[in-house]
């Protein structure tokens, strides 16, 4: 796994440490005291880096989605896109899922925050506050500079993008659910992006 060479070289041993424990322990086994370990780190240069489990836990999840959000934000915040926005949608879309399918490590911290959120219902949160909400605000934005859209709620539509490839991730990669409900990534982009094309089209 490769982390963003900004970081310094500690700092990226903890989260490959972090990312390890936390995989095959899960959420709550896992403890500072394991990860410093494995990082091969003092218990207080862990600390200086991240200040409780919660945090480098976010933190490593940040580092695995990097890539994925920077190309999202680049492309809905880019002045001087010409690009249909079925186009953009559809490159993001299919980006999105792509990169999520081939992240085994990402995948499998998802899980994590699923399985663990009843117990641990701030990282939850803490997910989507700092993962979710700013994407969601971004696309939402988006959406409303598109006029010929013509949407009541780009809020709502956001939502409604995203949700429809959470689901299908969750769905095909983290419930295993691909052979029960076979659906094609191809098939669920380009419906998506029709289904909002048809809501323009009938305005």
């Amino acid at each position: 796994m490769e982390f963003n060479s900004n970081k310094s070289d500690k700092a990226k041993a903890i989260l490959a440490g972090a990312l390890e424990v936390f995989t095959k322990q899960g959420y709550a086994a896992a403890s500072m005291s394991k990860i410093a370990s494995v990082a091969g780190v003092s218990k207080p240069t862990l600390y200086n880096y991240f200040q409780d489990k919660e945090g480098l836990f976010v933190a490593l999840i940040e580092q695995l989605t990097h890539n994925n959000r920077q190309m999202v934000f680049s492309l809905l915040s880019n002045p001087d896109l010409q690009e249909p926005p079925e186009k953009v949608l559809h490159q993001i879309a299919s980006s999105v899922l792509e990169n999520f399918a081939r992240n085994r490590p990402l995948l499998t911290l998802m899980r994590l925050i699923i399985g663990e959120s009843e117990r641990f219902p701030e990282l939850a949160r803490t997910f989507v506050r700092e993962i979710q909400k700013p994407l969601l605000e971004q696309l939402s934005l988006y959406l409303a500079s598109q006029p010929q859209l013509n949407l009541s709620q780009p809020m709502v539509t956001a939502r409604i993008f995203t949700g429809t490839l959470v689901h299908y991730l969750i769905i095909q990669h983290i419930m295993y659910g691909s052979e029960i409900l076979p659906l094609e990534q191809e098939d669920l982009v380009n419906g998506l992006i029709e289904s909002i094309a048809a809501v323009k089209k009938s305005q």
